[in-house]
């Protein structure tokens, strides 16, 4: 018989899954895009549509790493913090009731069991946060981003807006729909902005789970095995 993960297993678990992505979102927002950009030439140059369209090129890097490993991560972060939140809460609730029906219903309770279960909500409060923004904020500017390379193409050959001096001009389209080449350092320093919040999200959440983890008092219980 298989049994299940103790609460204090699942939390801890989660907890490490907070610093994680908030070190990558570290990583990302004060080192690896920051390094795409140093010297990267103002739109008037002659450079900068190569220069665009090499970002273009390297951001599906930034973006698959995330599709594939960050996102399942955020997610389980909201189901690991929600069900730590409905184990405490359900001990909160024998401790109210003064019976024993807790121990029936989870396989074994630890640590993180005795905390405040409103704390472990906020917890997964963060991770939907860092989802929902991932998804409704970041997700266009990263097809805006990785539609560079093929705009960038357009505005150097087919579409012909470019100036005297073969810097890129106006729009064209890519991946990200309308697709400005002029404002291709813009947009990776917005993304670098609004990353900033996928980083305290997770950092709010993984010290909140860990002072519950560490804090957390034993209330005895009637009826429940300690």
């Amino acid at each position: 018989m298989v049994t299940m993960p103790t609460p204090d297993t699942i939390a801890g678990t989660t907890i490490a899954f907070s610093f994680i992505l908030l070190g990558n979102a570290i990583t990302q927002s004060f080192m690896g895009v920051p390094a795409l950009l140093v010297d990267f030439p103002r739109p008037s140059s002659p450079d900068h549509p190569r220069a665009a369209r090499l970002l273009g090129r390297q951001w599906p890097i930034f973006w698959q790493v995330g599709n594939i490993f960050f996102r399942p991560i955020s997610t389980l972060g909201i189901l690991g913090y929600g069900y730590t939140a409905f184990s405490a809460w359900r001990y909160a609730s024998a401790v109210a009731s003064n019976n024993g029906w807790h121990t029936a219903l989870i396989p074994a309770h630890g640590q993180v069991e005795k905390g405040n279960w409103k704390i472990w909500g906020v917890c997964a409060v963060c991770h939907l946060i860092t989802v929902v923004h991932s998804a409704m904020n970041m997700q266009p500017l990263n097809a805006k981003l990785e539609g560079l390379s093929s705009a960038a193409e357009v505005v150097n050959g087919k579409d012909k807006r470019v100036d005297e001096n073969g810097a890129a001009l106006g729009t064209a389209k890519g991946k990200g729909g309308g697709v400005d080449v002029s404002l291709a350092e813009y947009y990776a320093r917005r993304w670098i902005k609004l990353n900033l919040l996928r980083a305290l999200m997770p950092l709010v959440a993984g010290t909140l789970g860990l002072w519950q983890s560490l804090g957390a008092k034993e209330v005895p219980v009637q009826g429940v095995i300690v």
